[in-house]
């Protein structure tokens, strides 16, 4: 009547993890804190592996800047954004975006005060000689014909005498001819002190796109170091 045994007895079907080793025991709520810490330390490592690449971005390869003031006017306007590319510096002849050309539009320190920027259009060349005749630009004599200029910002007409552009230095002008500090008055611009050359304009909305670059009627010369290495070419080729 009474099951006196009943307290030696033991419950069937009670699982314990002692039973079997394999028996996974989960703890919820460490478990929770373990997973939210293991998330939040991925996301940091993502943010700090993209912050590292638009760093690197920035110092290799493209760098943005704002336009400030008038002097390319009609092509750029005060306060547009403009990316600039710096693979010039790395001067890739195969390729166009890897190393300057005339109707380039270069962002550079100022020679005369380096702690200023400045954005011009790549005219001369080195070893060109650069000439202004009522306004016009001719180059070693040939007239250069610039598609991109309008009357509107071109009404003085000024004339400069011949200017023979160094080696490694560029000769620059701003599009609009009226306004415009460029090398007319302050000289050539160091290669060294252009950081970039403009391509692509993101701000204001509604001109975004890709600058227009001057098609011209001159091909550019060699520079001195083309020519010694296509010399000595030709004298190894003799020699063969």
């Amino acid at each position: 009547m009474f099951d006196f045994q009943r307290k030696n007895q033991y419950d069937f079907g009670l699982i314990s993890a002692d039973d079997d080793r394999d028996i996974e025991v989960q703890q919820l709520k460490r478990e929770s804190r373990q997973g939210i810490w293991s998330e939040s330390l991925k996301l940091l490592r993502d943010v700090f592996l993209i912050i590292v690449v638009f760093i690197l971005f920035g110092v290799f390869v493209a760098q943005p800047v704002v336009v400030e003031g008038t002097s390319m006017l009609p092509q750029l306007h005060d306060g547009e954004r403009l990316l600039v590319n710096k693979l010039i510096y790395y001067k890739f002849q195969s390729v166009s975006w890897g190393h300057l050309e005339r109707g380039d539009i270069v962002v550079f320190w100022y020679p005369d005060d380096p702690e200023k920027s400045y954005v011009k259009r790549v005219i001369g060349l080195p070893g060109e000689s650069v000439e202004i005749r009522n306004g016009r630009v001719h180059i070693d004599g040939q007239e250069l014909n610039e598609s991109y200029l309008d009357t509107e910002h071109n009404k003085s007409l000024p004339t400069f005498p011949p200017q023979k552009v160094k080696p490694h230095h560029y000769f620059v002008m701003g599009d609009n001819r009226d306004n415009s500090s460029d090398s007319r008055y302050w000289g050539l611009v160091p290669e060294k002190y252009i950081y970039g050359k403009a391509f692509f304009r993101y701000w204001q909305p509604s001109n975004i796109g890709f600058l227009q670059h001057g098609k011209y009627n001159i091909e550019p010369q060699k520079e001195t170091d083309d020519y010694r290495a296509e010399s000595d070419e030709e004298n190894i080729n003799s020699n063969r």
